[in-house]
């Protein structure tokens, strides 16, 4: 790489991502309008100062485009999933049972929001959790800002590993030629401390967040079970099966909480006066709930039917490898701009597998439930039409940014203004770089919404800079994917698809 790696160069990189981040912060401009500017500010630069023409930035938006349908194939099922719930009443189901088996309002709180989430996030990932658990708390009385990050605070430790370990395959695909076995378990080991460290941080914050001292001595019981067994139980299954190191661990936090509500320590009436995360306390209870029919199993038949659905075709290597083996790409040739960075030729970018993608089995769930619901009763026909509508007009402004994001991120990758920052950070820091690598990878994240997307960009680059600066690769490519995951909670796509969801989209 020829490009002059100095303090312009790497300020005119860092510029894109700076006034997103004023345009939404500091204006409160909504992402919808903000993305925009952010992504023609970096074209610019990318044909300017970076030196690539006007061909290869048009390769590198349709690169961003079609990276973006992997996303927008799960965003669509996860909003189509969630408007045939609400529309049968599955909210007002989970809501009245899980506040009859646990009375206790911060434990309701970390089933519903954080836990529950987690679950959703080891099956599926790809902002499903957020986008369904924000909802289900503003139906326990959670205001929505609060509906919103809560989730993104719930299911954050299993970005690596979630979506049965899709973002550590990746980051294994990219860096495998320069890792033996050995070091790629002390890979998952030291990613599984930090994101244990990370897991257990979040809980703690929950029931700040509620409660302040009052809320962290009341979740203190149920943060350390949850953590153990999250955090303590990703760690130990990902030296044994990555793929199911967070899917697992979920599950099983999930069935502990809702015998934690049956003991003596949260199975009375408890919430805090007042609290800054609950609009009107009491005023959601579930009571009003009590005489819906439906019950709990039946308001969680689409997620059975999906976890069934992704136990048997992923785990089932013959069936898996069969229908993994029809791939979707189109071919893009080399590719370089002035500066001599080269984006290489390739005969099918980015492939997509249809039958073994998340997308697929959410849609397929959807219409499972919507099947059933409209068969038992719980929908109408117009009802029906109302969940098609609602379910479009939420995918499309959703979709939008979601594409503006990831067209962006392509294009600063693509034409070397993300390893301009990358490179600029490493030869400051020297050595010390180890302390910054989690931040590598939560950039990546931050701009693409996935840590699959952050270990892709940055899983090789981490490496190579390991080798340079003689350092570990394993912990540094730990930092990497966990630092990933921590930057997926904070980016803007996330936090839009949790906003939508929850009602407060622009805000």
């Amino acid at each position: 790489m020829d490009i002059p790696v100095n303090i312009v160069t790497w300020l005119i990189a860092l510029f894109p991502i700076l006034l997103l981040l004023v345009l939404m912060i500091k204006f409160q401009l909504g992402a919808i309008r903000a993305a925009p500017i952010a992504l023609a500010c970096s074209i610019i630069f990318a044909f300017i100062t970076f030196r690539a023409d006007a061909l290869f930035i048009l390769m590198q938006i349709f690169k961003g485009i079609w990276n973006s349908l992997s996303v927008l194939m799960v965003i669509f099922p996860a909003i189509f999933i969630y408007e045939i719930g609400k529309k049968a009443g599955t909210e007002k189901a989970i809501i009245r049972e899980m506040t009859k088996l646990c009375p206790n309002k911060l434990l309701q709180i970390l089933i519903i929001g954080a836990v529950f989430p987690s679950f959703l996030q080891g099956i599926t990932g790809f902002g499903v959790p957020v986008a369904v658990g924000a909802p289900l708390l503003i139906g326990i009385g959670i205001k929505p800002i609060w509906a919103v990050i809560v989730p993104l605070l719930g299911q954050a430790w299993g970005g690596t590993f979630g979506t049965l370990a899709v973002a550590w395959d990746a980051l294994i695909a990219q860096t495998q030629s320069g890792l033996n076995n050995e070091q790629i378990l002390k890979t998952a080991f030291f990613a599984g401390i930090f994101i244990w460290i990370f897991n257990f941080i979040c809980y703690t914050a929950i029931c700040w967040f509620y409660g302040k001292w009052k809320g962290l001595r009341k979740g203190l019981p149920a943060i350390i079970i949850i953590s153990a067994i999250q955090g303590g139980g990703q760690l130990l299954a990902g030296q044994i099966n990555q793929t199911l190191a967070c899917f697992l661990p979920s599950c099983i936090s999930m069935m502990a909480l809702i015998l934690l509500g049956k003991t003596g320590l949260y199975n009375t009436v408890w919430e805090i006066k007042n609290s800054q995360m609950v609009i009107s306390s009491g005023k959601n209870d579930g009571k009003e709930y009590v005489k819906e029919k439906m019950s709990i199993h039946q308001a969680f038949l689409p997620y059975y039917f999906l976890t069934v659905l992704t136990m048997v075709i992923l785990l089932i290597k013959p069936l898996k490898d069969r229908l993994n083996s029809v791939k979707v790409g189109f071919s893009f040739p080399e590719m370089v701009t002035g500066y001599g960075f080269v984006d290489k030729a390739v005969g099918k970018y980015s492939p997509i597998a249809p039958f073994t993608h998340a997308g697929i089995f959410l849609l397929l769930s959807a219409l499972v439930g919507l099947f059933y619901y409209r068969k038992k009763g719980f929908m109408t026909k117009a009802d029906q039409i109302d969940v098609i509508k609602g379910t479009l007009k939420r995918t499309l402004r959703t979709g939008l940014v979601i594409v503006e994001f990831i067209v962006m991120s392509r294009v600063m990758s693509g034409t070397g203004q993300t390893m301009v920052l990358a490179y600029g950070i490493s030869s400051v820091l020297k050595k010390f770089y180890i302390l910054l690598s989690p931040f590598i990878g939560m950039l990546g994240s931050f701009m693409t919404s996935s840590t699959m997307s952050s270990n892709i960009l940055f899983g090789e680059f981490q490496l190579i800079t390991a080798k340079l600066l003689q350092l570990n690769p394993s912990p540094i490519l730990a930092a990497q994917t966990a630092g990933a995951s921590i930057g997926n909670m904070i980016s803007p796509g996330s936090i839009v698809l949790g906003a939508t969801t929850a009602g407060v989209t622009g805000s």
